[in-house]
């Protein structure tokens, strides 16, 4: 699959490349697209054809992150207004990626769409459940932004870089993500445990003063 995308796409020059690249991101999770197109295959091409010269480096940037950012605020509105009805379907009927998507957004929060950029299926469903559980969007497009600009600019670069081998690194990429995930998801336990240790020490020192008070009417 991934061989014959990058040999249709790898002809494009242009406008006609972004379209193609920004598309096949922008459905991964605006029409479930991930399900059988990864968008990081669609990021790394784009940055092996700014490594040939075929579109320029800073313009593919811009389009894979923007497309990236669009996608999944078009999911979240997807699962807001129709998630319930699109869980019934036989797609998504107990599936794993959704089974996966759910318990991310009901550890993390927020932070879980940052975390579900790096993972394929949740990659696709996670917008969609997270407009299903009620998060605000001002909460989700803050994540959403971050997740997209980290993400497009490493897949990217990562084509880029890579140049004719991007076929060989598109293939281990899961192990990549893998290695991007852990390292984020350690990062995020540890933001979510200090951010409740502050909020336990607020709310300790909060309650100190009437303790005090008390201790004082004793004497």
């Amino acid at each position: 699959m991934l061989a014959s995308i990058g040999s249709w796409i790898q002809h494009f020059h242009g406008p006609v490349a972004y379209i193609v690249c920004g598309a096949l991101v922008f459905g991964e999770a605006a029409v479930l697209l991930g399900f059988v197109i990864p968008g990081e295959t669609a990021a790394l091409i784009g940055g092996f054809l700014a490594f040939r010269h075929q579109v320029n480096l800073e313009v593919m940037l811009a389009v894979i992150i923007g497309c990236a950012i669009a996608g999944d605020s078009t999911g979240y509105e997807v699962g807001k207004h129709l998630g319930p009805w699109l869980l019934q379907r036989r797609v998504l009927r107990n599936n794993p990626g959704v089974r996966r998507g759910t318990e991310l957004i009901a550890r993390f929060g927020g932070p879980a769409v940052f975390l579900g950029r790096w993972i394929a299926l949740a990659r696709a469903l996670v917008p969609g459940l997270t407009g299903l559980s009620g998060m605000r969007y001002r909460t989700f497009l803050f994540f959403n932004a971050v997740g997209g600009i980290a993400w497009g600019t490493t897949f990217v670069l990562i084509g880029y870089a890579a140049g004719n081998a991007y076929a060989t690194v598109a293939r281990t990429i899961g192990t990549y993500s893998l290695v991007i995930v852990g390292v984020v998801g350690v990062a995020i336990v540890m933001f979510v445990v200090i951010r409740r240790r502050q909020e336990h020490m607020r709310w300790g020192s909060r309650e100190e003063p009437p303790e005090k008070e008390e201790n004082g009417a004793r004497q």
